[in-house]
């Protein structure tokens, strides 16, 4: 699924319009009767009450939309404008006569803060304030009124986006945002959605096909591409049925340290379990017994170091190498480094200290393999790019960084994102469970078993990312968040093959769930 602009929504909106010989009111109706349905499926004719708070833009219309079409089926429902300028839109006003003609409670007419509503617990709020268009920070009695709504425990849904939030630009005042607890979008999701700063204020969403022109949104090259499991299908290479070890790579995990001998272990293990046709663990002396002890389908080398590594040598040609995690920064590691860098050019992953190594050491960077996958979290990514303003920021620099040194970048968090120059690839599966020690290691070692099975950079690092993440979710399932451990992410890795290709139940067709 693609995530696009606002300035593409309008277009295609407009697009729309124009190529079905509709009206944009027309397109407004189609928008606000995908909301009614979707509430009244949910709801079913329940007499709760529903304050539906209406801008004065095409917003505010969807909002009067939805609005008349509960107040025809019975619900119980109060609609207030919030008068916040003179402007008002031409379908706005279109759907305020319309509303007017079904009831005789005209919606209310909101001037300031002694307007505000009494609204109870078990009320629902429809927030149809502002949209996609907005261009200024709400202020005043409307930022007031938008922080009255957030202290009410009513449920509250959002129409489009939570008012307040941008669609595609950072946060101006936190304060003035609708806190919704769920967020019917149209057509396709916003990408502040999938942001740490902004995808607080829509927690969870669905997304209505509300008909926009399938050719422009086929064509237009989106913000960023949302990674499920319709597009983790296609992109799976299927097994030969005469196969052998050798047809599925050799992956070579560089790892470990005096101490963090685990994160050589989980790594190797994870390129096994994703399906690398060997792997070898390339670890410090004191890591000889652990790895055959406890990996007996992995092959061992030893650096000459007892506690580090200091001379990565190898007398094979791996089909992929994964290397940092675990390994320290001693000075001989650093350029053990600088030594396997110039000397490989088969496909790279480097995580954890690696990366590390080279925020204290740039003259690594001129070194990097050209299509290497790093795999930072927040903190390495501070380190390896510096500091950033906000999330928009962060993604300006990271793909500046990947352009420059030709490298994909996971940027690991709640949605993983991962950047190839100037594409986005946000991931879906995952859970709070994965935040534990391992996890990381876990990754680099699944994404270093994909490219050892040749699978290109991108893609294994978007499929990866999805395997490593839908395993924790099935883990998460069997065990809850709090007791998952890396080891147990990577045991279900088989149970994520499985589940990629299962049969579900077929979902409603206008929604696709968040």
């Amino acid at each position: 699924m693609k995530i696009f602009s606002a300035a593409q929504l309008y277009e295609a909106d407009k697009t729309t319009v124009e190529k079905q010989k509709i009206t944009s009111a027309d397109l407004m109706e189609r928008a606000g009767t995908q909301i009614f349905q979707w509430l009244h499926q949910r709801l079913n004719g329940a007499p709760v009450p529903i304050h539906i708070f209406c801008g004065i833009g095409d917003n505010g219309g969807d909002g009067l939309v939805v609005g008349r079409l509960l107040i025809e089926h019975g619900y119980s429902v109060i609609v207030y404008v919030v008068n916040c300028s003179d402007k008002r839109s031409k379908n706005f006003l279109l759907n305020y006569d319309k509303i007017k003609n079904v009831t005789k409670n005209w919606p209310l007419l909101m001037k300031g803060e002694d307007d505000f509503p009494e609204i109870n617990s078990e009320d629902i709020i429809v927030d149809a304030i502002f949209g996609i268009g907005l261009n200024r920070c709400p202020g005043g009695w409307v930022k007031k009124l938008i922080q009255y709504l957030n202290e009410s425990k009513a449920f509250k849904l959002a129409v489009d986006i939570p008012s307040g939030l941008y669609s595609n630009a950072p946060l101006e005042d936190k304060e003035a945002v609708l806190k919704a607890n769920h967020t019917l979008t149209f057509q396709a999701p916003k990408l502040a959605f999938f942001l740490p700063e902004t995808a607080v204020f829509a927690p969870s969403f669905d997304v209505l096909d509300i008909g926009l022109d399938l050719e422009f949104l086929h064509n237009a090259e989106p913000l960023a591409q949302l990674i499920s499991k319709p597009e983790a299908q296609r992109f799976y290479q299927t097994r030969e049925k005469f196969g052998h070890k050798g047809t599925y790579g050799h992956a070579l995990i560089v790892a470990g340290s005096y101490g963090k001998m685990g994160a050589a272990i989980l790594s190797t293990t994870a390129a096994f379990r994703i399906g690398s046709g060997m792997v070898t663990a390339f670890v410090p002396k004191c890591g000889y017994n652990i790895l055959q002890t406890a990996i007996p389908e992995a092959m061992v080398i030893t650096d000459n170091e007892e506690a580090f590594l200091s001379d990565i040598s190898f007398d094979f040609e791996p089909s992929a190498i994964g290397v940092g995690m675990g390994i320290g920064k001693n000075k001989a590691t650093v350029e053990a480094l600088k030594k396997l860098f110039t000397d490989s050019e088969i496909p790279f992953v480097i995580d954890a200290d690696a990366l590390n190594n080279i925020s204290e050491n740039k003259g690594l960077l001129k070194l990097l393999p050209k299509h290497s996958v790093l795999t930072p979290h927040p903190g390495e990514l501070k380190r390896l790019i510096g500091e950033w303003k906000d999330d928009y920021d962060k993604l300006e620099k990271v793909k500046k960084f990947s352009e420059k040194h030709e490298v994909v970048v996971v940027i690991k968090g709640a949605y993983t994102i991962t950047v190839y120059g100037d594409k986005l690839y946000i991931n879906t599966t995952g859970n709070p469970g994965m935040a534990t020690a391992g996890s990381g290691d876990a990754l680099s070692g699944v994404i270093t078993g994909l490219l050892s099975q040749g699978y290109d950079p991108l893609l294994a690092s978007v499929f990866g990312v999805y395997m490593h993440g839908s395993a924790g979710d099935i883990a998460s399932e069997q065990m809850g968040f709090e007791a998952v451990m890396a080891g147990d992410i990577i045991d279900n890795l088989g149970e994520a093959y499985l589940d990629l290709f299962a049969q579900t139940e077929p979902e409603n067709e206008s929604s696709e769930k968040n």
